[in-house]
């Protein structure tokens, strides 16, 4: 076992050596990210149906944990916007004990698909899946957060996109105008400042200046304080949750979710500090680590948590050199729970909802939305706005699920379009089908117009991988030719790869031969190729000397094939 391949990345980024400017750097970055991730962490936590402490005991546990064993140099983790619907509805569903079940859960699906390294496949999840649902989750983000950026009077807000704008049509005549007004202005300042002042985290600007007005101004809006209580100021003792077989097989599906959605998340983000920084990340290590965050999360009275797309820009762009930035940006979060706990209290729920709209609107990735449904081929268009449709209407766990199906069946039919069976002798010139352009390369070395062929033997040819997809042409070949031809010779030399299924009709179609009496010769099959039919039987099946390497053997087999009778 190689123990330096599991270190994570802290680790050995420490052992090359750290300084006090690093030090300093990082002491910088994680403290301008920590003020960010206050307010950013409350208003995930409320979205996400729990009170905001709930938050911010996740980005400081799950963060800290993220950052000391994860596989990259710069990960920020914590609650995101793209947990907020999935936890919603779980706690709707089974309560805050449900979901604490489910994060346990996909904390270890999360951990072994590090341990068995499937990092580099997460990353293969179909661009539009990945931009239907990301745009899906932040039209929800932004569909749940009108209650309190128009302050209206709703009890308990429906997890589904439909019943919330049915109950909004029915209270909309009673919204707070100061609430409206402090959203509002808390955009606009969002807005404004972001592109005045890059470099100041203005949401901490936003919420002090709004708690400010709502303070001294007395305004009757809803604030942290007045629908939550007091905020603790220190994490609490961790304890295990109450496992049952019952909620484990109703959260099971949920767990899931979390957990594929969390690794899709974190590694995105590893991908997007790769191409700031230059800097490569490990996936499996960065998995582990996720797993690993989301366990000690609940354990400490957390939620869901992974890599954070925007605070681990913003590390970044704050000079970060090591995941020591993450640590002190956990360390200062509980800090800031320790010293101001009582002020946060005074944050009107209005701004946080102002801050989640924006976010909404930052993660819709519209442009890339739009590019897809109107520039790119149908195929790519469908599965986005299957994806997307499906997410907001139903709900994510069914529009990743069939996005990646869809995504799927259409590459299937893509790789079964590209494959084909021709009649070389035939076609040589010609189109290989009739909305293909392409033609046989009659200037190959192998092209089989330089080739003496006799009138007893048939030459044809597989054209792309021989799978299920495709398997069953071969059966109909047969069939085209007028008389059976004493020798078949079938050209595999752009097969790069063949199934079970084509395997077996392959084998299928050697037992055709057999009865109308004609013998079979295989050419250009590759050596992937012949291990798998010596596995499976096929090569003692159809004799060694009927498997060639290219097409002047397999004729010369031929001929003395013929000669013989």
């Amino acid at each position: 076992m190689n123990v330096k391949y599991w270190l994570p990345r802290s680790f050995t980024i420490l052992r090359e050596g750290y300084s006090v400017a690093k030090l300093s750097s990082d002491i910088v970055a994680g403290s301008t990210v920590a003020i960010i991730a206050l307010p950013l962490a409350m208003a995930f936590a409320i979205a996400s149906g729990v009170s905001p402490e709930k938050g911010l005991f996740t980005a400081v546990v799950a963060g800290l944990v993220i950052s000391l064993f994860g596989g990259s140099r710069y990960q920020i983790g914590g609650p995101t916007g793209a947990f907020v619907v999935v936890l919603y509805a779980v706690i709707l569903k089974h309560g805050y004990d449900g979901l604490v079940i489910a994060t346990f859960m996909a904390g270890i699906m999360l951990f072994f698909m590090g341990v068995f390294k499937l990092g580099n496949i997460i990353k293969y999840i179909p661009y539009p899946v990945t931009v239907g649902f990301t745009t899906g989750i932040a039209l929800i983000i932004f569909s749940s957060q009108i209650k309190d950026f128009f302050g209206l009077p709703i009890a308990k807000m429906p997890a589904e996109f439909i019943d919330q704008w049915k109950l909004y049509s029915t209270v909309f005549l009673h919204v707070n105008y100061y609430a409206l007004a402090i959203g509002v202005i808390s955009i606009a300042l969002l807005i404004k400042l972001r592109h005045r002042f890059p470099h100041i985290p203005t949401p901490i600007i936003v919420i002090i200046l709004s708690a400010l007005a709502v303070y001294l101004f007395k305004l009757p809006v809803e604030t942290i304080g007045s629908k939550f209580g007091a905020l603790p100021s220190t994490l609490p003792y961790p304890s295990m949750p109450a496992f049952s077989l019952e909620k484990i097989r109703a959260v099971f599906p949920d767990a899931i979710t979390i957990a594929l959605l969390g690794a899709i998340e974190s590694l995105l983000s590893c991908v997007v500090a790769d191409g700031m920084t230059g800097d490569r990340h490990h996936s499996n290590k960065e998995l582990m680590a996720q797993g690993a965050a989301n366990i000690a999360s609940v354990l400490f009275g957390g939620i869901a948590a992974t890599g954070a797309i925007a605070r681990t820009a913003t590390n970044i762009k704050a000079g970060a050199n090591s995941p020591i930035a993450g640590v002190i940006h956990a360390l200062m979060l509980l800090i800031f729970m320790f010293l101001f706990s009582k002020l946060i209290v005074l944050i009107p729920l209005a701004t946080l909802a102002a801050i989640l709209i924006v976010v909404a609107w930052n993660m819709s990735e519209f442009h890339h939305f739009k590019a897809i449904a109107l520039k790119s081929e149908r195929n790519d268009m469908v599965v986005l706005l299957m994806t997307f449709f499906l997410t907001v209407l139903i709900d994510l766990n069914t529009g990743v699920q069939t996005g990646i199906m869809l995504a799927g069946l259409l590459f299937i039919k893509r790789m079964i379009d590209v494959t084909g069976i021709v009649d070389t002798k035939n076609t040589i010139g010609m189109p290989l089908d009739e909305d293909d352009d392409e033609t046989i390369d009659v200037d190959d070395a192998y092209a089989i117009t330089k080739k003496i062929v006799p009138k007893e033997v048939e030459v044809y040819e597989i054209d792309g991988p021989f799978f299920f997809g495709v398997a069953d042409r071969l059966k109909n070949v047969l069939s085209e030719v007028s008389n059976p031809p004493k020798v078949f010779i079938l050209r595999m030399r752009h097969v790069p790869m063949i199934d079970a299924t084509g395997l077996h009709a392959l084998e299928e179609f050697f037992d055709l031969c057999q009865s109308n009496g004609t013998i079979l010769v295989l050419s250009g099959v590759n050596e992937h190729i012949k291990l798998k039919m010596r596995r499976l039987g096929f090569e003692k099946k159809i004799g060694l000397d009927n498997i060639t390497d290219n097409i002047d053997m397999a004729l010369s087999r031929a001929h003395r094939l013929l000669i013989k009778e």
